[in-house]
């Protein structure tokens, strides 16, 4: 059973810089694109970033240039480095892992974490 846990969320003033970090477990990890998702209040989720086996990375529009995401194939983490936040960053953000090894489209990830808010003040 895969498994995936983010930590790092919180609040953060608007042009701040937070972490976020996943562990996952129960798949063997470098053979699997991992990826970031957002849902902000009464919105749909929405793709963030992703990146896939090969570390080839995929950034939304909204947080390219901000936002950064890592993986750790020996630590099974993948992390996404978010600077320059804004208020419309607010949202809960989840890991996610794809079946296969790459991934640019929210429908590629199948597999999600608990999630964790993140909330920006203006």
């Amino acid at each position: 059973q895969v498994q995936l846990v983010e930590s790092g969320g919180g609040l953060m003033q608007a042009g701040g810089s937070l972490r976020l970090s996943c562990v996952a477990s129960g798949l063997t990890f470098s053979r699997h694109a991992m990826g970031w998702s957002r849902q902000a209040p009464g919105k749909e989720r929405e793709f963030v970033a992703a990146v896939d086996y090969s570390d080839r990375t995929y950034y939304a529009d909204s947080v390219k240039g901000r936002f950064t995401t890592s993986r750790d194939n020996a630590k099974n983490t993948v992390t996404l480095q978010m600077n320059n936040l804004k208020p419309d960053d607010k949202a809960v953000y989840y890991c996610t892992a794809a079946e296969t090894k790459t991934g640019q489209e929210l429908r590629d990830y199948q597999t999600w974490g608990q999630g964790t808010q993140i909330t920006v003040s203006s």
